[in-house]
């Protein structure tokens, strides 16, 4: 309990290097969903209109890599990003942006697959409309998108979550060096095994309240979904 109180204390005091790694997880993540989701976004639409060999293979290795090991993702932009690697000269590794690298890695078939599972219904409801109108395909990817927005937002929500909680290819292409690549999960093993339990628990506690809220407002944009699709 004492160590408990000394974690609460850290919160809501404010302490600066907790609220530095917090800021910098935050930044990580919601960088690494918003760039992986500018491309899986029209990429996971983009396989619910067009019908091509080889299609069911696509879906079926984006499904696959949805539960892609983190250390594998880790490792290989490590390799990229190491000073002998093909990425090398740009310097990037054990920054920022090589969390940012990684965790879009990780993050693009999650959305991929879970914007292609909601486009997929509506495009099935819509595609008869789009053959009499003879519409685009650029028209019918912003139409199916914004119709299936609250589902692609949940996507993005999922996304996010899997980036705030990754451990293994942030170690690995961040180094948690302190002041610089430290993030929540991070910081807490290594501060865990350290014996300073206080900070430790102290993110443990901010981490799991930002998955609750994440998981709260998961469900209700489902919940919202559902009902934008009942009364239209």
């Amino acid at each position: 309990m004492e160590i408990f109180n000394t974690a609460l204390s850290l919160i809501f005091s404010g302490d600066a290097d907790l609220l530095r790694i917090v800021s910098l997880s935050l930044q990580v993540s919601l960088s690494a969903t918003v760039i992986a989701s500018l491309f899986a976004i029209p990429f996971g639409a983009l396989l619910a209109i067009l019908t091509f060999p080889g299609k069911r293979i696509i879906l079926v290795l984006s499904t696959s890599l949805m539960a892609l090991p983190p250390v594998v993702v880790g490792l290989a932009v490590y390799l990229l990003l190491s000073r002998s690697g093909p990425l090398g000269p740009l310097g990037l590794l054990f920054t920022p942006t090589a969390m940012v690298f990684a965790q879009s890695i990780l993050i693009f078939p999650i959305v991929l697959s879970l914007t292609y599972e909601a486009v997929t219904p509506l495009q099935r409801d819509y595609k008869g409309l789009f053959k009499a109108l003879d519409a685009r395909k650029t028209l019918q990817l912003r139409t199916l998108i914004w119709d299936a927005r609250f589902a692609v937002s949940v996507a993005l929500l999922a996304g996010f979550g899997r980036a705030l909680a990754e451990v293994g290819a942030v170690i690995i292409v961040g180094g948690n060096i302190n002041g610089v690549t430290r993030v929540m999960t991070t910081t807490i093993a290594l501060e865990t095994s350290k014996g300073n339990l206080q900070l430790a628990l102290a993110l443990g506690v901010v981490l799991v309240a930002i998955a609750i809220s994440v998981n709260l407002v998961t469900h209700a944009l489902a919940h919202i979904g559902q009902k934008y699709q009942v009364t239209r």
